[in-house]
């Protein structure tokens, strides 16, 4: 019942863009080729097992990603937060990211920001704080790459010396690439 509704989604938002004339913008390389990438997902291209890792840790203070394979850290990226990053997030549009044990739960191919790994927030306890507090616990949190203003990578200095998303976790175009061929669906991500 799941996967049906991941691809009524998936074919929803494919449907959007062809409707609404919002094609990725095509930058030289692979920067934002949403064809490209739409098609490695529906082959089942988009991983690569000697690449793969079983933990992705982001550790908010230290403002870093770490990816683990078999218990030891494979290699590491400094990432940008929510605007508003101190703190566990506890509603949409604080700005805040999320803290706790969360899993990739789908990838997205994304004309805004390249590729995204979708995290599983909010999970049931965060639904439920939320509701008690009378508030909307918020969602669409991801790791993800750069907006398209930086897709050949002149401004990841600037990107990474600021915390800039709405709650989310963007690393560089180049990082997201590694990512994204080393994650399948499931991997645990730990954000403290």
């Amino acid at each position: 019942m799941l996967n049906m509704q991941r691809l009524s989604t998936f074919v929803l938002f494919c449907l959007y863009l062809a409707i609404m004339g919002c094609a990725s913008p095509e930058v030289e390389g692979d920067h934002y080729s949403l064809k490209e990438c739409q098609k490695e997902l529906l082959a089942a291209k988009d991983f690569d097992e000697s690449e793969k890792i079983d933990k992705i840790v982001v550790v908010k203070k230290e403002r870093t990603l770490y990816l683990y394979r078999d218990g030891k850290i494979q290699s590491s990226f400094p990432v940008s937060l929510g605007k508003n990053p101190v703190g566990q997030k506890r509603e949409k549009g604080d700005c805040r990211t999320p803290e706790g044990t969360f899993w990739i739960h789908r990838k997205l191919c994304s004309p805004k920001y390249y590729r995204s790994l979708c995290i599983s927030y909010p999970r049931p306890e965060d639904i439920a704080s939320a509701k008690k507090r009378g508030v909307d616990p918020g969602g669409d949190i991801t790791i993800h790459a750069q907006p398209t203003w930086n897709a050949d990578g002149h401004g990841d200095d600037y990107t990474l010396a600021h915390n800039w998303t709405h709650g989310c976790v963007a690393v560089t175009n180049s990082a997201m690439k590694q990512l994204w061929y080393a994650v399948r669906e499931g991997v645990p991500v730990i954000i403290k």
